[in-house]
C-alpha cells in the first residue's frame, strides 16, 4: 500500500477523484491548499491500481507541467480495507512497485559516486584476501556487499525502457567497477606476492554449464525480488552470482603470470554478466515493466530487441566455447 500525493492546480481536483474511482484507489481525498495556491490531493492504492493511476495522473497533468507527484510507503491503514482492490481491465497486471518505483530503486546502482567505488575497493580487498587465505566466510561476506550487481540490474532496466542515460551510466559504472576491482586484485597480488593455489581461488578457474544455469536464474530470481517487493532476497542472489570473487581472480592469475587459468576465471564472470542481464531483461519484460508513451514504448522495443540479440549472442558463444574446452 501507497500514497500517492499529487500537487496540482484548484481545476484538476475532480479529474484526480475520478482517476482515483475509475482504477480502484482503496481510499481518495483533498488535501489542504498549498503556500502557492495549488491543491494537494491524497490518493490510497494499492499494488494492483498503483501503476494504472499514475500513468492516468501523467497523462492528465502532463501537458501543464505543473504539478508534482509524490509516492509515500504506508506501513499500516487503519481500519483496515474491508476488501481487496477491485481488479478492472487496467489493473490486472502482476502486483509489485509502480515503473516510477522500479526506476528510483534501481537506478541508484548506476550512480558512480565516492561510495560505490569505496564499496568496490573493499570489497575487492576482502574478496582478494578471502580467496589467497582459503577463507570461506570472508569470500562470502565480498559476495554480500555485491557493488557490481547493481549497474548490471540498472542496465538490464535500461534496455527494457530504452532509457539511454541509464544505459550509458549503467555501461561506465560497471565498467569502471571491474576495471577498479581487477586493478587493485592484480596489484595486491604484485606487491605482496599473495598465494594462489588455494582451493578458493582455483574453484572459480573450473567453469561449466552448471554456472551458465546459475547466472541465468540468479539474474532472474534478483528482478523478481524487486519487482514483487521482496527486496531481501537480494543477498541470496548477490552470494549466488557473485561478480567480484571471479574478477579478483582473474587480477590475481595475471599477477601470478598464469595467463591460462586467469582467462577461465575471464569466462566465469563474463557468463555471471550476460547471464544476469539477459535473465533480468526477460523477467522485466515477463512483468510488464515497460514505458508510459506510445513513442516511448517504441524506443524500448528497439532497445530491446537489440540487447536480447546482444546478450544471446554473447551467451551462446560462451558456452561454445565451453563446449569446445578439451576436459
Amino acid at each position: 500500500m501507497k500514497l500517492i500525493h499529487v500537487i496540482a492546480d484548484q481545476g484538476h481536483l475532480d479529474t484526480l477523484r475520478g482517476i482515483a474511482e475509475q482504477f480502484g484507489a482503496t481510499a481518495a481525498w483533498p488535501g489542504p491548499e498549498t503556500e502557492d495556491g495549488r491543491a494537494s490531493f491524497h490518493i490510497l492504492a494499492g499494488e494492483a491500481a498503483r501503476q494504472s493511476i499514475l500513468d492516468a495522473v501523467q497523462r492528465t497533468l502532463g501537458a501543464s507541467g505543473e504539478y508534482r507527484v509524490i509516492v509515500l510507503p504506508v506501513d499500516t491503514v487503519l481500519p483496515a480495507p474491508a476488501s481487496a482492490e477491485r481488479q478492472t481491465a487496467a489493473t490486472r497486471r502482476p502486483s509489485g512497485p509502480s515503473r516510477e518505483e522500479l526506476l528510483s530503486e534501481v537506478s541508484r546502482g548506476a550512480r558512480m559516486d565516492r561510495d560505490y567505488l569505496l564499496l568496490v575497493i573493499l570489497s575487492a580487498i576482502v574478496a582478494t584476501v578471502g580467496l589467497t587465505e582459503n577463507n570461506v566466510a570472508v569470500v562470502v561476506g565480498a559476495m554480500v556487499i555485491a557493488p557490481l550487481l547493481g549497474p548490471n540490474l540498472a542496465l538490464a532496466l535500461g534496455t527494457t525502457l530504452g532509457d539511454a542515460g541509464l544505459i550509458r551510466r549503467s555501461l561506465l559504472t560497471a565498467t569502471a567497477g571491474i576495471g577498479l576491482a581487477l586493478a587493485l586484485s592484480s596489484a595486491m597480488g604484485y606487491l605482496f606476492g599473495i598465494p594462489w593455489q588455494t582451493a578458493e581461488l582455483l574453484s572459480r578457474t573450473h567453469v561449466n554449464l552448471a554456472a551458465v544455469i546459475l547466472a541465468l536464474a540468479s539474474g532472474a530470481a534478483a528482478v523478481v525480488s524487486l519487482t514483487s517487493g521482496a527486496a531481501m532476497t537480494l543477498v541470496g542472489v548477490m552470494v549466488a552470482v557473485a561478480l567480484l570473487p571471479p574478477t579478483c581472480t582473474v587480477g590475481i592469475l595475471l599477477a601470478a603470470g598464469n595467463g591460462e587459468l586467469a582467462r577461465d576465471a575471464a569466462v566465469l564472470l563474463a557468463i555471471n554478466v550476460v547471464g544476469v542481464n539477459l535473465s533480468a531483461k526477460a523477467v522485466f519484460w515477463w512483468r510488464g515493466v515497460k514505458p508510459r508513451t506510445a513513442a516511448e514504448q517504441r524506443r524500448a522495443r528497439w532497445w530491446s530487441g537489440a540487447a536480447f540479440v546482444l546478450w544471446t549472442a554473447a551467451l551462446l558463444a560462451l558456452v561454445d566455447f565451453l563446449s569446445a574446452r578439451p576436459g
